[in-house]
């Protein structure tokens, strides 16, 4: 039998079907609909800048570092364009296979790798790093030839820092190297984030660091049109970047060569300034290191020996040293002694050679008796006796509270950091530098020492020029400085940097004119007297002899039994010329003995060349280099041809070779200076002259 369907039935269900169907697709295109809508509209800027992102890419570009120019405009430290051979790790599938690819093109050294090992400990895999930097011409086309090769490796165009002089004035100028991790943490943390993408390098030392925000200039960035292997195809936007100024160091480059030259291979440190503006003429530390070496990353070996010479080549001795004054402390004793009333100018001390108290006796150097001394002849025949009993009278915190402005034992606020304070001793200070209670007491006999510069004092050669520079400039105190200016990069213009308002210690001018009047003394008949003999000027010094170790009270001082790193300091500090002073210094010769004999033959040389124009003759200076020297010898040269000297320098070559029959002539000059010298001593005595 036929089974009838039910069609009505059939369209029914059919019509259901069809309209759950329609009702699903209807669904689904208002979901699209709904998702079109929320992409286009809502999400539109954000995935604009998505897809923008992913066509294009946005390059810092670095800006040129700025110069640093001495105060006649010679370059210090500038910049060159050079092309290095660089490796994205996160790019290379075996780096150590690529590396050994690399080799047969391009030349890589054992410290290469090196440098490269370190720099990927310190960075990212995803950042570029040089493998080989200053590559040549010849070896960037055969790279470029066998590019394909090599992905992740290519070739940029790096600006790299060049100091032109090399070791020449390295402690001032300072160095740039690669930023650290502790770096990159305080930048990320600074308002200077932005400023400092694709830069690698940064100031570490002098004025290149104290001065980074100054040199480094404003980064540009550059918007480019990019592949999808990510390779820039065409530059669409571009702000360009902004150079470092430039920076102009109140630093005679000359006179620092003068000096760096006359020192030698000894170590020490000398500060020269304008005592009437603080501005710093010379600032020397020896022995130097060249800052060229840390540009492009330091070799082990250049670095082990720079960190374990025992000369200590990265240490900035005018501005970390610090060393008892000596004798050169004297003449602000006497101040003190005037400004205090504890002394008049006439009062009288019987120097028999030795002083002492509390059962200890306190010896004269050279145990030279003086006999009767008043205030000028102490500081002219340089007294041990008159000065260990003026300490015990004035006591150790009037002593300090006395110094203290003068700047012993303070920072000076120079414009470079590093800076140390030394030690200038008070009770105070001893409480709290001694942790157990019998070492806190401060005892009487402390503080006869502290009259003639040793004892607890210790102090840096910057802070006995700025003393120095306080009695030159008739008591008046200028914070010293060595940045003078700025440049514009752009607009060529010259900013001078305002300078500190000066402070008037409020010294009586009576008081001071007393203690000019016996230190221009000592050059005319005291203990430096020989060394400016036939002077075209007048200046005002005095010479000091710093103990390095502390000799028995029993003992006698003998050089010739000691090691030479426990030999005495020769310290000097004077200004000139006497009536208007114009620049004031503070130097000391490591190890060298006494001052007269070493430290202030170059400070006459640092005075002939500012006031006149004077260069020493080749013979005076190996003279001055062996310790030997007096007064000048030879006819001097004229300081202009000094800058051929420079040129020398900067080229990396030493000036032009001497014939052979002014060679000999300077070597038999020296020997005879050498003779000479060592008869000096019994006269000096005979006259009653402390060999200070």
């Amino acid at each position: 039998m036929t089974e009838l369907r039910n069609v009505e039935a059939d369209l029914s269900r059919f019509r259901a079907r069809v309209l759950v169907a329609s009702f699903v697709v209807l669904c689904a295109f208002g979901l699209l609909a709904t998702r079109l809508v929320y992409l286009q509209v809502y999400r539109h800027a954000d995935l604009n800048e998505q897809a923008e992102s992913n066509r294009t890419a946005i390059v810092p570009i670095v800006p040129n570092r700025g110069l640093i120019l001495d105060r006649n405009g010679v370059v210090l430290a500038t910049n060159y364009s050079a092309y290095t051979l660089e490796i994205t790790p996160s790019k290379v599938d075996n780096l150590e296979e690529t590396i050994a690819a690399l080799e047969k093109v391009v030349d890589i050294q054992v410290r290469d790798k090196r440098r490269f090992k370190r720099l990927r400990e310190e960075s990212k895999s995803f950042e570029s790093l040089p493998i080989r930097t200053r590559l040549t011409d010849e070896e960037v086309a055969r790279f470029a030839a066998q590019r394909f090769r090599f992905p992740g490796v290519d070739i940029k165009a790096r600006l790299f820092r060049s100091y032109p002089y090399g070791e020449l004035g390295s402690h001032v100028v300072g160095y740039i190297g690669r930023i650290n991790q502790a770096e990159k943490e305080a930048i990320e943390d600074s308002e200077d984030e932005g400023n400092y993408r694709g830069t690698d390098y940064i100031g570490k030392l002098g004025v290149e660091q104290s001065f980074e925000q100054q040199l480094h200039g404003t980064t540009g960035v550059e918007q480019v049109e990019t592949s999808a292997g990510g390779r820039a195809m065409r530059k669409l936007a571009s702000n360009p970047a902004t150079p470092g100024n430039t920076v102009m160091l109140s630093l005679d480059i000359r006179l620092q060569k003068l000096v760096e030259d006359m020192f030698g291979d000894r170590r020490g440190a000398l500060v020269a300034m304008d005592p009437k503006t603080g501005d710093v003429l010379a600032f020397v530390s020896k022995p130097t290191f060249d800052p060229n070496l840390f540009v492009d990353g330091i070799d082990t070996e250049s670095w082990q020996y720079l960190r374990d010479s025992l000369d200590k080549p990265l240490l900035n001795r005018a501005l970390r040293g610090t060393y008892p004054p000596g004798s050169t402390y004297k003449p602000f004793m006497a101040m003190a002694a005037l400004e205090t009333g504890k002394r008049s100018p006439s009062f009288i001390v019987n120097d028999n050679a030795s002083w002492s108290f509390g059962g200890h006796v306190f010896r004269s150097h050279g145990d030279i008796a003086l006999g009767a001394v008043d205030m000028y002849r102490s500081i002219v025949k340089s007294s041990n006796v008159y000065y260990y009993s003026l300490a015990n009278e004035l006591g150790v915190d009037a002593m300090h509270d006395f110094m203290k402005p003068l700047g012993f034992g303070q920072i000076t606020g120079i414009d470079i950091s590093g800076e140390v304070t030394g030690v200038l001793p008070s009770q105070a200070w001893k409480r709290k530098a001694y942790k157990r209670p019998e070492h806190q007491k401060w005892y009487p006999g402390e503080t006869i020492s502290l009259g003639i510069g040793q004892g607890y004092n210790t102090f840096t050669m910057l802070q006995l020029a700025q003393a120095t520079a306080v009695l030159a400039n008739n008591g008046v105190k200028h914070r010293p400085r060595l940045v003078i200016g700025t440049q514009d990069p752009v607009t060529r213009v010259m900013h001078p940097l305002p300078a500190d308002a000066p402070e008037d210690l409020g010294y009586k001018p009576e008081n001071i004119a007393i203690v000019r009047k016996a230190l221009v003394g000592v050059t005319q008949e005291g203990t430096s007297a020989r060394v400016f003999a036939g002077a075209g000027y007048l200046s005002g010094g005095k010479t000091g002899t710093a103990q390095a170790v502390t000799i028995g009270q029993k003992d006698k001082y003998n050089s010739a039994k000691m090691e030479e790193y426990q030999r005495d300091h020769a310290v000097y500090m004077a200004f000139a010329p006497a009536e208007d002073p114009k620049i004031a210094l503070a130097v000391i010769v490591e190890n060298a003995g006494w001052g007269a004999g070493v430290a202030a033959p170059i400070a006459r040389r640092v005075f002939d060349y500012v006031l006149l124009g004077q260069y020493p003759s080749e013979e005076d200076m190996v003279a001055v280099q062996k310790g030997l020297a007096a007064a000048p010898i030879g006819k001097p040269r004229q300081a202009a041809d000094v800058a051929g000297l420079l040129s020398a320098s900067a080229a990396g070559a030493a000036p032009g070779p001497t014939n052979a029959a002014a060679a000999a002539a300077a070597k038999a000059k020296a020997a005879a200076i050498a003779e000479a010298l060592s008869k000096l001593a019994p006269p000096m005595a005979a006259a009653g002259i402390n060999p200070d």
